[in-house]
């Protein structure tokens, strides 16, 4: 039976940093026809109901039907550590991180964090997610499984390491072809899932290792390929210090093959010019964490820079290096950045991020992202006054924009009233509070 879900509805018939905000589609009363998974029509509720009688019909009243959010970058095997107290990058990973990615040799501890991180995410209005796994490839195998069952649209990959981690951290250059190899026949292109090739970045990889993951790409170009790129200026000094004979940190990624147009780059801060020029020829991507950046003390990241240089840009939540779980906080994390850049973004600048911009960086802005005929039918529903000081200050209003932009820089979870996956409502599970 076809569906119909009735609210205010946004869509998107072009890019709000090329036309501004008239780049959105906005229904006051509008109407998402569903069928079979998919979206089959967008417009006004009263035309969709005369137009398809016998559709079973949600009626969301003046709440806000969006195309679901999507997290361009993420840590899952992170979800227990999130907002661990007080440090820099590379002090971060040796006390928080490594240690708790050891667990994820356990497949049922694999299994326990991906279902929680997955129903996290849901519970925040995320439905698709881009993930660094760890170098097991039981966390890889957990992680697929559990979005699989949820019927996600999720991409991830094993992450690679042979130097600079702890003694059961790192496999081996060949070990990482191997497994990747594996891990990629396996799930990529199963149902809605994708494999992403993942060194986790140029210090914790010999030159060995990344030319073997840059030779696998080769093989399979139509894989993304994600990695970090400039976080913070003293991982730079190291990597310059461990690639005596590059340019620059992205040169270490494209002499061994990293570099392309199905690149996924997190961080992307302390760029020259060479490199964002080099990126935007290449027709790469960035993922910009803004929570991650404050939290860990980074730096801010140049959006009005780089969207004007061309580059494509997702939003990404980096859990647990950032410190929310919800694509709301980190919309008001980067209007929170670019002010302090003096570059302002508008809330459809953010929302656009958000959704197709975030779909474009990973390459399915043709599946997801938006809410247009033969689009999937991955959906949130925001609700625009979730709180009393929200409510507050929706009611004085003028225009949409003014309403959301409470809810961009106040929302949480309790802002989301539901969440469709696929076409069909979301459960919202226990686990995400376990």
């Amino acid at each position: 039976m076809a569906e119909l879900v009735i609210g205010q509805v946004i869509s998107w018939a072009g890019d709000p940093f090329a036309e501004g905000p008239g780049a959105a589609r906005l229904w006051s009363q509008g109407g998402v026809l569903i069928e079979g998974g998919h979206i089959a029509a967008v417009g006004a509720a009263d035309s969709l109901r005369v137009a398809h009688p016998t559709a079973r019909v949600t009626d969301y009243g003046s709440r806000l039907i969006s195309a679901g959010f999507i997290d361009t970058h993420v840590h899952y095997p992170q979800t227990g550590i999130i907002a661990s107290w007080g440090k820099r990058l590379i002090d971060w990973l040796n006390s928080y991180t490594f240690p708790e990615e050891m667990r994820f040799a356990d497949p049922a501890y694999a299994a326990e964090i991906a279902a929680r991180y997955l129903d996290l995410a849901l519970a925040h209005g995320t439905t698709t997610m881009c993930s660094y796994c760890t170098i097991h490839t039981e966390s890889v195998d957990a992680f697929f499984s559990a979005a699989e069952a949820r019927g996600l649209r999720a991409l991830a990959g094993k992450t690679c390491m042979d130097r600079n981690a702890p003694e059961g951290l790192r496999d081996t250059a060949q070990a990482a072809y191997d497994d990747s190899k594996r891990l990629l026949t396996r799930w990529h292109g199963r149902g809605r899932l994708s494999y992403v090739l993942t060194p986790r970045f140029a210090p914790t990889s010999t030159p060995g290792q990344l030319q073997a993951l840059g030779a696998l790409w080769a093989e399979h170009p139509d894989c993304l390929m994600q990695t970090h790129l400039s976080e913070q200026t003293d991982e730079i000094d190291w990597v310059l210090s461990l690639f005596e004979h590059a340019r620059d940190y992205l040169d270490v990624y494209e002499r061994h093959g990293l570099l392309g147009p199905n690149g996924v780059y997190g961080h992307a801060i302390h760029l020259t010019a060479r490199e964002r020029d080099r990126l935007a020829e290449m027709g790469a991507a960035v993922a910009h964490c803004p929570t991650s950046n404050t939290f860990i003390g980074s730096g801010l990241f140049d959006m009005a820079g780089l969207t004007r240089a061309g580059l494509r840009v997702g939003l990404g939540t980096d859990t647990g290096g950032g410190s929310s779980f919800s694509i709301l906080r980190t919309m008001a994390a980067a209007y929170e950045v670019a002010q302090l850049r003096h570059t302002p973004l508008h809330p459809a600048q953010l929302w656009w991020l958000a959704t197709q911009g975030s779909a474009r960086a990973l390459r399915i802005a043709d599946k997801v992202g938006n809410i247009a005929p033969g689009m999937e039918a991955d959906l949130v529903v925001i609700d625009l006054a979730s709180t009393p000081a929200i409510a507050q200050r929706s009611t004085r209003a003028t225009d949409f924009w003014e309403a959301l932009f409470p809810t961009i820089m106040m929302g949480d979870d309790r802002a989301v009233t539901a969440v469709w996956v696929g076409g069909q409502p979301a459960a919202r599970t226990a686990s995400a509070c376990a």
